[in-house]
């Protein structure tokens, strides 16, 4: 369908693999595009120079930080406004913007990667850092916006945004028409959230989408175990899509019925397939024997 630009994400491939060899297979597997940023000094010139070779179209990339703490504000607007003049200036209009606490130590002791799809309210923010949080993420979202880029706020388990409480506390606290909603659709999935109902509530705000899915049995033992989100990953809770919990012709009804339009990131963390590239192949032919 038209509305969707379906791209692949590159994590899949680890760090190793040469930038070309990932986007060839990408391009191979049968994706429009594919996730990009300013890494290693890359202008947006370069960026559409590079994916062009492969018939790729740059896709929303990433910006991670802690918005709600004020000692790193300014820097982060300052990044802000380089990210926005990137994403311009390679056409696309969306970017990811996401928690950035993994490591954060909360008041259990713990931080929130160990606490991974395990956490209790006193593992949250407090209601004085949601509420920073939120205006500085729309002061995000403007400068994004000054640029014609949508900043999409991105769930995470391991992150102080993960369960569906917690995105629906920090969007108390947003300007709404300066920030929109690009969700992980596994990681609400694992963090224990009604994805169906998520998309439904959300479904004018949702801007851009990562996709992937849950092995349902992995996230059972891995909760009754008390595993680390390094221990869930290396257990092989990624699926790739069709393989795991999430229903995904639900989902695409609801964001139908809302018109979306826009990008659709398939995203395996970590596959428990052969190789990157099957693991690739196998979520865009289900993509496909959907009609997408």
């Amino acid at each position: 369908m038209k509305n969707y630009i379906v791209g692949c994400g590159q994590i899949t491939w680890g760090r190793e693999t040469p930038r070309e060899q990932v986007l060839q297979e990408i391009a191979d597997a049968g994706y429009e595009g594919a996730p990009a940023g300013p890494y290693g000094g890359a202008t947006p010139e370069s960026i559409l120079e590079l994916y062009g070779r492969f018939g790729l179209r740059p896709g929303p990339g990433y910006l991670g930080a802690n918005f709600w703490d004020p000692e790193l504000t300014e820097e982060l607007l300052e990044r802000s406004k380089m990210l926005a003049e990137f994403t311009a200036g390679i056409n696309c209009d969306a970017i990811f913007v996401a928690d950035g606490g993994f490591n954060v130590v909360t008041p259990r002791g713990k931080t929130r990667r160990e606490l991974a799809a395990q956490v209790t309210p006193e593992d949250s923010l407090t209601p004085d850092q949601y509420r920073y949080y939120g205006e500085v993420l729309t002061q995000v979202g403007e400068i994004f916006l000054a640029s014609g880029v949508k900043a999409c706020f991105h769930n995470h388990v391991g992150s102080f945004i993960e369960t569906r409480q917690e995105v629906d506390d920090l969007w108390a606290q947003v300007d709404r028409s300066k920030v929109f909603q690009g969700p992980d659709i596994g990681h609400l999935a694992w963090a224990g959230a009604d994805v169906t109902q998520f998309c439904n509530d959300y479904a004018s705000e949702i801007k851009a989408l990562h996709i992937k899915d849950i092995y349902p049995g992995v996230m059972q033992e891995g909760l009754s175990k008390g595993w680390t989100y390094g221990e869930f990953s290396a257990a092989g809770i990624f699926a790739e899509l069709g393989e795991g919990m999430v229903d995904f012709p639900a989902m695409f009804d609801i964001l139908n019925q809302a018109g979306y339009e826009g990008w659709l990131i398939v995203e395996t963390d970590r596959t428990t397939k052969d190789s990157a590239f099957e693991s690739a192949k196998i979520s865009r032919d289900y993509l496909k024997s959907l009609g997408y």
